[in-house]
């Protein structure tokens, strides 16, 4: 598995899944700015990666989007995008070299064998097509968290935040022939909102890694709860790499998809024909909905001793 991340408080908690999975050998994880500054994301992948007790590369990718000013999503996660709780999130040293240019090395010399899972914005994966448009056909599977297969967003009524930020980079990788799995927002609030009781299951486990999972949520809980109206924080990010983990616990159709690109509303909206109106050819496979009892089974083992 090769992973993409802008890391955020739900990003830390699918790094967690995938580095404590029996079966997932996490090749490298690249950094791409987006729900913070590109530096502060890194030291947030790279605590994870310590806490795990890994030693998993983590290199440094685009500090902005293609020809966007950067926003990130600091309302949401808080300042240090862990929720603010006081981590030591600084002082640690990624890999040497570019995440773009180690990313097509790694698909490069596992040719066929890479899931790779993108988190965030897809500015580092759309670099890395532009500049090798031949890894395409190398990549067994993408899974991207990003979009909203039906329903609101939550950056603007249409769209979600990692299209959004970047949708000059997500169009070109959604046009690029990738084997693209999108796990949009929709699933996050109907199979992954923790409310208190279910908040307080994940934290009876004891561990370290499970307080961790819950105490960086504090700020995402209370975003949720005012803003998007759930009954409390969601993890987009864990319930995407359930599904790179275990693509049976998703319902799938394989459809057209585009990404928006000009401005207002719209902007990053993914645009799924559900009816075959447009004559698109299907080009990604929409999950329509997920198993919360295997993600939660999941996470749950992922944070045990």
């Amino acid at each position: 598995m090769l992973i993409d991340t802008d890391t955020g408080s739900d990003d830390a908690v699918a790094l967690v899944m995938a580095l404590r999975h029996p079966d997932v050998s996490v090749a490298a994880i690249t950094v791409v700015a987006g729900n913070v500054p590109l530096e502060q994301a890194v030291q947030n992948a790279l605590y994870t990666v310590e806490l795990c007790g890994e030693a998993v590369p983590v290199y440094s990718g685009a500090a902005r989007p293609l020809t966007r000013t950067l926003e990130t999503a600091q309302f949401v996660h808080g300042d240090d995008g862990m929720g603010d709780i006081g981590l030591p999130l600084s002082g640690r040293v990624p890999a040497e070299g570019y995440a773009v240019d180690r990313m097509i090395e790694v698909i490069r010399s596992n040719y066929g064998e890479i899931t790779l899972v993108t988190l965030g914005p897809l500015t580092n994966v759309a670099q890395a097509i532009l500049k090798d448009p031949t890894i395409v056909a190398k990549i067994s599977r993408c899974v991207i968290m990003g979009g909203t297969g039906s329903g609101p967003g939550n950056v603007t009524p249409a769209s979600e935040f990692n299209l959004w930020v970047d949708p000059e980079a997500a169009k070109i990788v959604f046009e690029s022939g990738l084997p693209i799995t999108l796990v949009g927002w929709d699933i996050s609030c109907r199979r992954a909102v923790f409310d208190k009781e279910t908040a307080a299951g994940i934290r009876r486990i004891g561990t370290e890694l499970a307080h961790f999972t819950i105490d960086i949520q504090g700020k995402v809980d209370d975003f949720a709860r005012r803003v998007t109206k759930l009954e409390g924080f969601d993890l987009p990010d864990p319930i995407a790499m359930a599904v790179a983990i275990d693509p049976e616990m998703a319902e799938t159709r394989h459809l057209h998809v585009e990404v928006v690109t000009h401005d207002g509303v719209v902007r990053g909206q993914s645009v799924i024909d559900w009816l075959g109106l447009g004559g698109g050819e299907p080009n990604v496979h929409v999950v329509t909905d997920a198993s919360r009892e295997k993600f939660l089974a999941m996470l749950h083992a992922s944070l045990a001793d």
